[in-house]
């Protein structure tokens, strides 16, 4: 029903109107009497020999959704009902923004893909500790904290971090450290070693002053060179972060179907969707080959068949990440790919 009625619908509509008109009607069937309960009975599974254990956390099973969906944290425990293993909201700055202008998204529909500059907007890491705090979730929540745009000295990229992380580590489960959004200038190359270690060596030290153990993930650009990425994963591995999430949106524009004036229109942003998975599969082997197996890795991008998500953990990660994907094969998705999974492993 969905790629046949609603799948149409919802694309006549801007993409950024659908996205926001489907969350919206997400939470408003939750708030129904047994709205949520009827959205896990029908979307909800969870098959024992897809269970896991990872980062001291205990997870159903391997399939959760990628930052850039709840942006706030307003919807996770409605898109929990959906199936996912854990949801990870954000990215989150320590103020608001309004992010790039509109238009600031579209749609490759030939090539099953999506172009977004949205420039991480969001209403500030404050917001979402308050959705928290007054909705309990019922899901592992990751959280992806980001700079805001108007930071541009270290001390003050540095500052941002630190913020937001400090003020969301007793409400999250675990946290990625956005460092590779191709949407917002200057981030991506805090992937340069030198700009990382002084990054994170405070969130490492913050994180020695807490009680409970909170995982620290990075967010890599699957644009960044073997040499770079080699020499990331060996810092990664002597200095203490937990894991890898392999990887964001692509700046490339390769083998595309749609035409090179369209892709002249749309200009700048991030492409992710199915022409994403190749190098997304490929970093997550290249990590776990350097690593041994030592670093998890979250393998996100263009998944897009319950098949390749199977590729995914094949190719050594511990869990997998959805966005286009679901936005192109609907809320069933996710129950799709733990079926498939499930049957894999029997």
């Amino acid at each position: 029903m969905y790629k046949r009625i609603i799948r149409p619908v919802l694309f006549c509509l801007n993409p950024e109107t659908a996205h926001i008109l489907s969350l919206k009607a997400l939470g408003l069937f939750g708030k129904l009497p047994l709205g949520r309960s009827i959205l896990k009975l029908f979307f909800k599974r969870k098959p024992k020999n897809l269970e896991r254990e990872l980062f001291g956390l205990k997870f159903p099973h391997p399939v959760g959704l990628a930052a850039g969906l709840d942006k706030n944290g307003d919807y996770y425990n409605d898109l929990a009902t959906l199936g996912f293993s854990f949801i990870e909201i954000g990215s989150l700055t320590p103020k608001p923004q309004d992010g790039n202008p509109r238009p600031r998204v579209f749609r490759l529909v030939r090539d099953k893909a999506i172009i977004n500059r949205m420039g991480i907007n969001n209403k500030g890491i404050r917001y979402a500790i308050e959705r928290i705090r007054k909705d309990k979730p019922n899901v592992i929540i990751a959280a992806s904290i980001a700079k805001n745009t108007t930071s541009k000295l270290e001390d003050e990229i540095i500052h941002d971090y630190t913020e937001c992380f400090s003020l969301m580590y007793d409400f999250v489960d675990m946290f990625t450290v956005n460092v590779s959004c191709p949407n917002v200038v200057g981030l991506q190359g805090l992937q340069d070693l030198s700009y990382l270690s002084d990054l994170l060596d405070p969130l490492l030290d913050l994180r020695r002053c807490y009680e409970t153990y909170k995982p620290i993930l990075i967010k890599l650009s699957p644009d960044i060179n073997d040499g770079q990425l080699y020499e990331i994963l060996s810092w990664c591995m002597l200095y203490g972060i937990d894991g890898i999430v392999a990887t964001n949106t692509t700046r490339s524009r390769d083998n595309l179907k749609a035409s090179d004036s369209r892709i002249q229109a749309i200009g700048n942003g991030g492409l992710s969707g199915a022409p994403l998975f190749e190098k997304s599969l490929s970093m997550v082997k290249k990590i776990n080959a350097f690593t041994k197996g030592r670093l998890p890795v979250i393998g996100v991008g263009g998944i897009m068949t319950p098949q390749q998500a199977q590729q995914m953990l094949d190719a050594g990660a511990s869990l997998v990440e959805i966005y286009t994907g679901f936005i192109y094969n609907g809320p069933g998705f996710v129950n799709k790919i733990i079926k498939y999974l499930s049957n894999e492993k029997r």
